[in-house]
């Protein structure tokens, strides 16, 4: 029989997923039946034989709705990723799992709600109490929340100029939300970001995320941020992070990840994020690579 596959969207990302067509595509020449199907639509999950997580971008502000989304469609039918990691990945606290098992990360500190502001603030700006990462020397600093996407409510600050930084920290922080408090690492700003895709644990393709953060500019409106992606060769070292981030999940190998990287002050690559739940896998950006996940994803439901 032809497996039976839902591509898990959201409403909004209806017709943004880039990735969609070429996924379809691939799975139709394979024999396999997918469709689009939103999150939060009503309809009987048990119905397929698999739900792979695509482009749920609205889980955000409605997270608890989501996590329970996932754990009854897990009982239903095969989630991919699994319920385990999704609830891991959807917080960015799992920067501390990655910290203690080795892999460099940017330097971040964590500010959770019952905080003192002002306090938090201050310290990270002298680099008295990082949670991950070791000091940097920086001028700018990025603030944003630990479970957030799209860098939607992220913002790039001056460390002249932190009356903007104080309000948006009290605004998360009012609002129950953990923070971060990153320094803005000035490569960015010239080398962009490399993502590194990742299918079955082994290198698919890599793409230069441009910089997304401008000085002084609004929050994010919409779903994400609009991005300039390219293709790249990744470097050894940016392989090699990339695999000791993976060899660093409390999971076993995944279907799908991606891992985010830029630069520190000496050029050395470090993790920003590693993308476990719907992350863009920027397909049109590596020739075959569609073909190469659809391919993938058949053998796991097969074994």
């Amino acid at each position: 029989m032809r497996p039976r596959l839902a591509l898990v969207t959201a409403p909004e990302a209806v017709g943004l997923d880039q990735d969609m067509a070429p996924l379809l595509g691939a799975l139709s020449d394979l024999g396999a039946q997918a469709e689009e199907v939103c999150w939060d639509a009503p309809v009987a999950w048990s119905d397929y034989d698999a739900a792979l997580l695509r482009s749920t971008w609205d889980y955000v502000p409605r997270l608890p709705e989501f996590l329970h989304w996932c754990e009854t469609t897990a009982q239903a039918t095969r989630l991919l990723n699994p319920l385990e990691v999704v609830r891991w990945n959807t917080d960015k606290h799992y920067l501390l799992d990655l910290h203690r098992a080795g892999v460099p990360v940017v330097p971040t500190r964590f500010v959770e709600p019952g905080e003192n502001p002002e306090g938090a603030l201050e310290t990270f700006l002298h680099q008295d109490s990082l949670s991950v990462g070791r000091p940097v020397p920086f001028t700018e600093f990025v603030l944003k929340p630990a479970i957030g996407a799209g860098s939607k409510d992220a913002a790039r600050h001056a460390i002249g100029e932190v009356a903007g930084a104080r309000a948006h920290l009290h605004r998360l922080l009012d609002g129950g939300r953990s923070v971060m408090l990153q320094p803005y690492l000035a490569s960015v700003d010239s080398r962009g970001e490399t993502a590194m895709l990742m299918f079955e644990g082994g290198f698919s393709h890599a793409i230069r995320k441009g910089p997304l953060l401008q000085r002084g500019a609004g929050l994010v409106e919409g779903l994400f941020a609009p991005e300039e992606i390219t293709p790249r060769l990744p470097t050894p070292g940016e392989q090699a992070v990339a695999a000791a981030a993976l060899r660093a999940m409390p999971f076993p190998t995944l279907l799908y990840a991606r891992v985010d990287l830029i630069e520190d002050e000496a050029g050395n690559p470090v993790v920003l994020e590693l993308e476990l739940t719907e992350p863009s896998l920027f397909f049109t950006q590596g020739p075959g690579s569609a073909a190469r996940f659809a391919q993938s994803l058949l053998r796991r439901l097969e074994a």
